[in-house]
């Protein structure tokens, strides 16, 4: 484990694994950098690239300094890319895709090139307000120490069943620890696509969406297709919101290499 700091001066654990060009990996909810499947995807992505594989702010081993803000995890990523010499990709998953753009369009040339799977914005209004009414009730379950029931209903409610936690999240002690980071994500996706804001937009952008997705995941990866200047985009057959990371390496390297 590595350590660097925020500008507000939150720690930051990261691992660092691999060589070639540096790839910084932003995940996205209930995910740390010691998860199973991030694990597994970081060993995969470092057979073509240096990954910076951090906890974002509240998870693992990294601080927590409140209040929470965007901003300072935008200030986060700006320290993962100062750690790794200054430039770096940004590759992000979901609401980490979401992190991802936003920190591209605040750092400008620190990013050299974007990747953003599934990114987890509001593809309408109806649905917008629906999400904000879902996250309500979460934050509710948070603020009167509900953590367990907080991540259950977050898990339920993006189409895991109860009866699959044991196998997926075999460490159920640390779930439950990672769920006041929910109201982090939820903040994040509590928006639609910037449709308009991404139209300045310079860096390099590629879009990976899975074909197994939700719609309304896809329906925004088209929304942002649209908007951005220089973009790539590329659907995933056969993939959904997990996607496996062999299949992902091989979008990122030819993108990222050329």
């Amino acid at each position: 484990m590595k350590t660097t700091h925020s500008k507000d001066g939150t720690k930051l654990a990261y691992n660092m694994t691999g060589k070639g060009p540096a790839l910084i990996y932003i995940t996205g909810a209930t995910c740390h950098r010691e998860f199973n499947p991030v694990l597994y995807d970081a060993s995969v992505f470092s057979e073509e690239f240096t990954v910076y594989n951090y906890d974002r702010r509240g998870r693992g081993d990294s601080g927590n300094t409140l209040p929470y803000a965007v901003e300072r995890e935008i200030e986060d990523i700006e320290a993962m890319i100062a750690a790794a010499g200054g430039r770096a990709f940004l590759y992000g998953h979901s609401s980490g895709a979401i992190l991802a753009l936003k920190a591209a369009m605040t750092l400008g040339d620190k990013v050299s090139k974007l990747v953003m799977y599934d990114a987890a914005y509001c593809h309408n209004e109806a649905y917008l307000e629906e999400f904000k009414t879902l996250s309500r009730g979460l934050y509710q379950l948070l603020e009167n120490d509900k953590n367990e029931a907080a991540i259950t209903g977050f898990l339920e409610g993006i189409g895991i069943p109860g009866e699959a936690f044991e196998s997926l999240f075999p460490d159920w002690p640390t779930m439950v620890a990672l769920a006041p980071t929910l109201a982090y994500d939820t903040t994040l996706a509590s928006s639609l696509a910037p449709v308009k804001e991404v139209a300045t937009l310079t860096t390099p952008t590629q879009i990976i969406v899975g074909e197994k997705s939700p719609e309304s995941i896809q329906e925004v990866a088209k929304q942002l297709n649209a908007a951005i200047p220089n973009v790539t985009y590329t659907m995933l057959k056969g993939q959904d919101h997990m996607p496996a990371a062999e299949v992902v390496l091989s979008v990122l390297t030819r993108f990222l290499k050329s």
